[in-house]
């Protein structure tokens, strides 16, 4: 028998030891953190580590969370936000204790693999309006000094992530590309000044805002099946996530910087919130994205393997719906850790189900309900507008996974949002007493009445800061009356 189980354990080492990394070492994740009840540290790593992910980006720098990628050898993304880039601009010293304070601290032997600081998340946004001009670049430069005179400055470079609205082309063919006029000038300093230190230029790309942006945006050209391809000279380009990238390589080289190393920050495709985000399209557009990865090819411009990080882990909650109430619902996994759809990550017909977080504990199965005998329904528009502004209707928007419910459904989902996002406290559940609290769960086939999971005290508070509640009540309530 021991001669048996011998030969048994030895089988199973050759085939781990031979077994198909799932995700390449070119794929990293971004974990957010804009929700109401954050799965803890602990478990996020776990899934990290359970699903072969070993690069993440992440929006903050909160010791806490950090400090539990220590020793696991994940390369790590920090992030500072951009209403401390005016902070970090206009004193060194601010950048010196930053980086002690984030970075140093964690550098011990065991530590966290810190490999970027991103200075600031998409700070030259059109609806910014030039907020962060000024600031962006004098922050930049203060902490990659900061890292430089730390020791750091081979090991750790500083970067800014840019959304992609920071270039343009009028012809839309790639080869026009250009920076904005407004950013044009600072973009020049901060090109050269990543060239300088080595580091890339960080972009985020998403296929999926071309196509909802535009009303006569070619479907198939936001995937990758080849249809309306636009013909640039000599090239042609069957997507627009290569025609985007190569776009950026054309601005860059009218800047002179044509070889700069191009990281792409976010890539991905919502699964909720408007009537062209859902699992199928979402699975389409990754199945399609990894399959390009896993080729290697690259873009016309730029052949051969190409770095990039999904967007994002989770669904978030009470990420701002300014842009679209699709924001809330960019996760491969939903708010609680469990895999929205099978994936083929490996591009090479490896097609199967995420590892879903371990450890999740759930409130109570029980939901707040419209009471079918409520009197006063008269109150019922304002109760639920009320209700939705301060929780997430984001599902309940014109093609949206609950837009089919009848009315009282629909407002015993507002109201239960309402009730989960507040801990299933008794007094979340009133109303006006058209509420009422029941065991039987009222989801339908397509729509998720969800049961929140159990958040200890310490997540909580470490996330408080973090997870600003930014919703846009006067949408919620117009697409609601």
């Amino acid at each position: 028998m021991a001669g048996v189980m011998a030969v048994l354990w030895a089988g199973a080492l050759i085939l781990v030891a031979t077994s198909v990394k799932v995700v390449a070492d070119n794929i990293g994740v971004n974990w957010g953190t804009m929700t109401s009840h954050p799965l803890h540290p602990r478990i996020v790593v776990q899934l990290l580590k359970d699903n072969g992910f070993e690069k993440v980006k992440l929006f903050d720098s909160d010791p806490w969370m950090v400090g539990y990628l220590a020793g696991t050898g994940i390369e790590v993304m920090l992030g500072i936000p951009n209403d401390q880039l005016e902070f970090l601009s206009q004193d060194y010293g601010n950048a010196k204790d930053w980086v002690k304070e984030n970075c140093t601290s964690h550098l011990r032997k065991g530590g966290v693999n810190i490999k970027y600081v991103a200075v600031g998340n998409e700070p030259f946004l059109t609806s910014y309006k030039g907020r962060f001009l000024k600031t962006t670049f004098p922050a930049l430069k203060n902490i990659q000094k900061a890292l430089n005179e730390a020791g750091l400055g081979n090991k750790i470079k500083a970067v800014v992530p840019q959304n992609a609205d920071v270039y343009e082309s009028k012809s839309d063919k790639p080869s026009d590309g250009v920076f904005r006029r407004d950013v044009k000038a600072v973009m020049a300093q901060i090109v050269r000044f990543l060239k300088e230190n080595g580091a890339p230029f960080v972009v985020n790309i998403y296929p999926f805002i071309s196509l909802t942006m535009n009303s006569k945006f070619p479907s198939d050209f936001a995937f990758f099946d080849g249809g309306h391809p636009i013909q640039d000279d000599n090239v042609q380009y069957n997507n627009v996530f290569e025609a985007n990238f190569d776009t950026l390589i054309y601005a860059l080289k009218d800047l002179g910087t044509p070889n700069l190393t191009i990281l792409v920050g976010e890539v991905g495709w919502p699964t909720d919130g408007h009537k062209k985000a859902n699992k199928n399209s979402a699975k389409k557009f990754y199945d399609g994205l990894f399959k390009v990865l896993a080729s290697k090819k690259g873009t016309p411009l730029r052949p051969g393997e190409m770095d990039v990080y999904l967007f994002g882990l989770f669904d978030e909650d009470t990420k701002s719906i300014e842009p679209g109430n699709f924001e809330r619902h960019w996760g491969i996994f939903d708010f609680d850790g469990k895999p929205k759809f099978t994936m083929d990550i490996s591009g090479k017909g490896g097609d199967k189900h995420l590892v879903a977080a371990k450890g999740v504990k759930y409130l109570p199965k029980q939901w707040c309900v419209l009471e079918s005998y409520a009197s006063n329904k008269d109150l019922i528009g304002q109760q639920t507008g009320w209700a939705c502004a301060r929780s997430d209707c984001t599902a309940l928007q014109d093609g949206a996974s609950c837009s089919n419910l009848d009315p009282d459904r629909t407002v015993s989902y507002a109201f239960n949002s309402y009730y989960q996002m507040n801990n299933q406290d008794e007094d979340a559940c009133d109303f006006e007493g058209l509420a009422t609290v029941v065991s039987k769960d009222p989801s339908t086939m397509s729509c998720r009445f969800n049961t929140q999971i159990k958040v200890d005290e310490a997540t909580r508070l470490s996330f408080a800061q973090g997870a600003v509640a930014a919703i846009s009540s006067s949408l919620t309530l117009f697409f609601l009356l």
